[in-house]
This record gives C-alpha cells, sequence and structure tokens, in this order.
C-alpha cells in the first residue's frame, strides 16, 4: 500500500510525476491524500488514470480540490462541490471518505483505511493569540493569509470552522461504527495533530492546518499509521509509537532542485523511515543540528494582494 498527496497536476512536470506512478505489484493500493488539483477536469482525469493502474485508489479531500477557480467550468462551491467530487469518484471505484471504509488485506494486514475529511476550525493558533477571531487579525498583520480565505466556500454551512464541526461530527460516528478489532490507517489532508506545523517559519499559517479536536484520535481509533500532507514536508514523525507519516509530492519548485520527485510512501507493510526527512542541501530547508529545530525558508515576497507561506500554495 502506497501513498502520495498534494499532486498539483496543473504543474506539467508534477502531471508528468503522476503518469509515471506504477503500483509495485497488481495488487498494490494508492492513497492519494488531497490536492490532486484546483479544477475539475484535472481531479477527474488524475483519478482515471490512476485507477487504472492500481488495484485500488483511496481518496481524502485537500482544500484545493474544494476551490472554486473562476474559470472552472464546475462552479459548484463547498459542501455541494465536495459531493460532485464523492459521486465522480464513485463512477471511477474510487474510495472516498463516504464510503465503506476498505480492509486492506495484504502484506501487514488486515487493517481498515478510513479516509477522513475534516478541514479545520483556526485552532492551531499562533503564539499570543486566545481566539480565531485574534488568530485571523494576526495573519493578516503579518500578510500571510490563506487563499482558502477567498475560494474555498463552506455553503452551506456559515463558516469553514462549522463545516469542520460538522466533519468532526460524523466521521467520529463513522470511525466509531468500524470494526474495533482491526487497527486502521486513518488518511487525512490535514495533519491530525498540531507538531507538525510547528517546523512553519510563520505560524501564523498554522491555523489552517487542522483542528485540536483530532489530537488523540490515533489513540481513540488504533492507528496503526496516520497518513497526511498539506505541508509539503515529506517527514516522518512518531506519537504515542504511531508513526504519522507526510507524503507530499508538492511543487516543482520545492523538489526539482533535488534531482528527483519524492516517490510515494510505503504504508504498508511498514517500512522503515528515510535517513533524514530532507537531504543535505535541500533548498528550503536545513537538517537541524542536535537540540535545535529545523527552519524553513520561505519563497521571496509575492506581489500578489494574499501572500502566501512556504510550503503550500494555499
Amino acid at each position: 500500500m502506497l501513498a502520495i498527496s498534494d499532486l498539483h497536476v496543473g504543474h506539467p512536470a508534477n502531471r508528468a510525476v503522476v503518469d509515471a506512478l506504477r503500483p509495485a505489484s497488481a495488487d498494490d493500493w494508492l492513497i492519494v491524500a488531497g490536492d490532486i488539483g484546483e479544477r475539475f477536469s484535472d481531479v477527474e482525469r488524475t483519478l482515471r488514470s490512476l485507477r487504472s493502474r492500481f488495484a485500488a485508489v483511496i481518496w481524502a479531500p485537500g482544500n484545493h480540490e474544494l476551490w472554486t477557480l473562476p474559470d472552472d467550468p464546475v462552479q459548484l462551491r463547498g459542501q455541494a462541490r465536495y459531493r460532485a467530487l464523492v459521486e465522480l469518484c464513485r463512477t471511477l471505484d474510487v474510495a472516498t471518505p463516504e464510503d465503506p471504509y476498505p480492509v486492506w488485506r495484504g502484506p501487514g494486514g488486515p487493517v481498515t483505511v478510513a479516509p477522513l475529511f475534516l478541514l479545520y476550525d483556526y485552532s492551531f493558533r499562533p503564539p499570543g493569540t486566545r481566539t480565531a477571531q485574534e488568530a485571523l487579525a494576526a495573519a493578516h498583520a503579518a500578510g500571510v493569509v490563506c487563499t482558502d480565505e477567498l475560494l474555498l466556500h463552506p455553503d452551506p454551512y456559515p463558516s469553514r470552522a462549522d463545516w469542520c464541526a460538522a466533519r468532526l461530527a460524523e466521521t467520529e460516528r463513522l470511525l466509531a461504527a468500524r470494526d474495533p478489532a482491526l487497527p486502521t490507517v486513518l488518511v487525512n489532508h490535514f495533519p491530525l495533530r498540531r507538531e507538525p506545523t510547528e517546523i512553519l517559519r510563520h505560524p501564523e499559517f498554522a491555523q489552517w492546518c487542522g483542528t485540536e479536536r483530532t489530537r488523540d484520535w490515533h489513540r481513540r481509533f488504533n492507528a496503526a499509521a496516520v497518513v497526511y500532507g498539506h505541508l509539503h514536508i515529506p517527514r516522518d514523525l512518531s506519537t504515542d509509537g504511531v508513526p504519522f507519516l507526510e507524503v507530499s509530492l508538492g511543487y516543482p519548485r520545492e523538489w526539482q532542485p533535488r534531482g528527483a520527485a519524492p516517490a510515494p510512501r510505503r504504508i504498508l507493510p511498514a517500512t522503515a523511515p528515510p535517513a533524514s526527512p530532507l537531504p543535505p542541501g535541500h533548498p528550503l530547508s536545513t537538517l537541524p543540528a542536535p537540540g535545535r529545530p529545523p527552519t524553513v525558508r520561505p519563497p521571496a515576497a509575492r506581489p500578489a494582494a494574499v501572500r502566501q507561506p512556504w510550503p503550500v500554495r494555499v
């Protein structure tokens, strides 16, 4: 079972990488943990192609699939857009958060693979802020504002935080109804815990990266592994003995300097993590010295009205 996220196939170099993906065996599954692209047609083309190559494809939406771009022929917004993507996946035989969770019975199984759609509720707040309103004000003051604020509409919910609350309640119900005898692989585009965001140079961006309400889900739902993306910082972490695996491809400017795109991460059977999450000489980050946190360099300031922090164009 392999996993990848943040494909961003609107970039030709990324599309070539995705078109070249192949299973290691005829029985291999592929988890796609969100951000295939922004346009409905790109999502359809990519999932159709991947499903023709892998024994099964499992999709959890990212924020980019939920954007409504002015030039996308599909102008659905919010919940209606998400439901249309789910129906598209069903025509392609791709599993979604709305379908019965599939059970992997290959090497390392049996394990329930649970794709999740949870969004965020602004509870990953930057230091010195106590409310979502203060966190957003701090982001605006710093010039670090997520493009979701312009393009990810929560319709019919009053806000993205309200949509997140509804998704949390529904997902908890579905997870509670699974077979409790089996461990899980929890798949969500956004990290389930705040710790992965602590590497971000702009702490204001973390509020668009998840919710504190999922902090203990790896224990509550017996996770053998947690798979996520969104941050574009592929690395392995561990909490309570559970591996948290960031499986992002990311933008060409992030992976091309290394000479090759990140390969999809093998989830099951479990494999040892790479020697280092980002190799020496990586242009976007530096590996920490002992006892010292890593630093992440943002790109040059953009002239757009909404300035965006590395690592994700959101």
